[in-house]
């Protein structure tokens, strides 16, 4: 006997906290909120249109946006402001969401490759019905600490200038990027290559946070990640290449480091140092770590690392580049710039 399909609404009530009762025409109505809004806070969050007579609201969402008109009564927050935060919370939790579902129906499926079943979806519920409690705070607590890292770097940037932040601080900026992908993409099949990726991803995620630095993004086959001082973004560049080479799932990478003045903004850094170390990534070898020269002038002197310069060549929107070739040193070596 196959086992009965979980209810679809006794799942929405579960994992919303209670069920649909209100139409957005409803939810304007009891909370003061223009229409317009309603629909551009909707449509942050990754939701899709929803005509404004289908019941599709909760008790909690009418909660959360008393809040966040809360929040923009006490002038902490503006309309813009609002969606912007809402946009960066709704693309984080879908992936977060997606994430963990995936992981959690494969404890019974025994592989991600494989569709969920109707078992592994009463597995999931049974598992929110207890644990939801203990899932929701830890979700919470890993924003705190997160918010308490990034907070403390913005006052360590105030301290610096004189209590001002400034619109660009020096940082030093790497990219990671698997070599061959496009080839591997050809060879295996969609999970086999997941796997590879999430594997990188993992690996490369450890080492950057184990070393003090930052993770700013994932792109699939490269991650870019950020350090407050030269010396940390070269160990932490080394650190990559020389973990990855030895994962035997995961291909060698090629990492390029630039150090200068970067604009920090919505969790993303921008600038010429991060297009510059995007360039000298498709320079390195394979396994191995290209530098821009106001890091190898940084770096002048160390007595972990060594520095080689490599001919000059052209970098597309920078012109003409000198790339160095970052290495540990050696005892008795000697430093080549």
């Amino acid at each position: 006997m196959s086992a009965r399909s979980p209810d679809p609404k006794r799942v929405e009530e579960l994992l919303l906290g209670g069920d649909k009762r209100y139409t957005r025409v409803d939810v304007q109505r009891m909370t003061g909120v223009t229409r317009e809004f309603t629909q551009r806070l909707w449509r942050a969050f990754g939701y899709p249109h929803m005509p404004d007579d289908t019941v599709a609201f909760t008790e909690g969402d009418v909660t959360a946006l008393y809040r966040i008109q809360r929040l923009m009564q006490d002038d902490v927050l503006d309309d813009d402001d609002v969606i912007r935060m809402v946009r960066a919370v709704g693309q984080t939790m879908t992936k977060l969401a997606e994430w963990q579902v995936n992981l959690l129906t494969s404890k019974i499926a025994g592989d991600l490759s494989e569709p969920p079943t109707v078992e592994s979806v009463q597995f999931i519920i049974d598992l929110a019905e207890r644990h939801i409690p203990d899932f929701e705070p830890l979700i919470v607590h890993a924003w705190r600490r997160q918010l308490a890292a990034a907070g403390t770097r913005a006052m360590a940037m105030a301290a610096s200038e004189e209590d001002a932040i400034p619109a660009r601080i020096p940082a030093t900026i790497g990219f990671a990027d698997m070599v061959s992908f496009t080839q591997m993409s050809r060879e295996l099949d969609e999970m086999d290559l997941a796997r590879v990726v999430e594997r990188f991803e993992e690996t490369a995620s450890d080492v950057i946070a184990a070393s003090g630095g930052r993770l700013v993004k994932s792109l699939g086959d490269e991650v870019l990640f950020s350090a407050d001082s030269p010396e940390l973004g070269a160990e932490i560049a080394l650190s990559i290449a020389e973990t990855i080479k030895d994962e035997t799932e995961v291909p060698d990478v090629r990492v390029g480091v630039a150090h200068g003045p970067v604009l920090p903004l919505m969790g993303d850094v921008f600038g010429t140092t991060v297009n510059l170390a995007a360039r000298l990534t498709s320079i390195a070898r394979p396994g191995a770590v290209v530098i821009d020269a106001e890091l190898a002038a940084e770096l002048d002197g160390s007595e972990s690392y060594e520095v080689t310069r490599i001919v000059r060549r052209p970098a597309r929107g920078l012109g003409i580049i000198q790339p160095y070739v970052l290495r540990r040193r050696t005892r008795g070596g000697s430093r080549r710039v």
